[in-house]
């Protein structure tokens, strides 16, 4: 059985977490993972559909720098977008693989309370509001503002699992897709 060489362009748990249940659920193999911080060239909280892409993007460039033998390269950008009166959260999903094809694309997302919004607008981030509204130490790294919000019902790591395994469609169902997508 083959071993695929994996990079996550973070040192989130969450994100780790999330990018090794995708690719071993999708891949069936073993999955040696490694993860690199790296920056995102974008603001600590990215503000729009567009910014969180490339901040995505931004990280898996960098990280293949790092690491330019391995079999995919795994970029997660957590942002917001306006909508209405406040903010949807979300995550951006960047997958590079070593053939060169690229899927992205983006979690569920869900509406943040106005206040929150209006700390965003200020210019915070927003896991420490979430940790200040919550009484909470750093959850980004844990449930995140979903999993705060629902109670525990949805966590980060469940919410970043689903969008991941849908952007390894292309290296699943490689004949519907590019021909130099399958990598197993």
């Amino acid at each position: 059985m083959k071993q695929l060489q994996v990079v996550i362009a973070s040192g989130n748990p969450v994100k780790i977490e999330a990018t090794q249940t995708a690719f071993q659920q999708v891949f069936q193999t073993e999955v040696l993972l490694e993860s690199v911080r790296v920056a995102s060239e974008v603001k600590d909280q990215p503000l729009t559909f567009e910014e969180t892409a490339l901040g995505a993007a931004n990280r898996v460039r960098n990280a293949r720098q790092l690491y330019p033998n391995a079999h995919f390269w795994v970029g997660i950008e957590g942002g917001v977008h306006p909508m209405n009166d406040t903010f949807e959260a979300f995550g951006w999903i960047y997958i590079l693989s070593k053939s060169g094809t690229v899927s992205q694309t983006r979690s569920a997302s869900f509406a943040l309370a106005p206040t929150v919004a209006e700390a965003l607008r200020n210019g915070r981030e927003l896991g420490p509001v979430n940790d200040e509204i919550f009484k909470e130490k750093n959850s980004k790294h844990q449930g995140g503002a979903v999993g705060l919000l629902t109670h525990g019902l949805v966590t980060r790591t469940q919410l970043y699992v689903q969008p991941l395994i849908l952007a390894l469609i292309p290296f699943m169902q490689s004949e519907l897709y590019d021909k130099t997508a399958s990598e197993t």
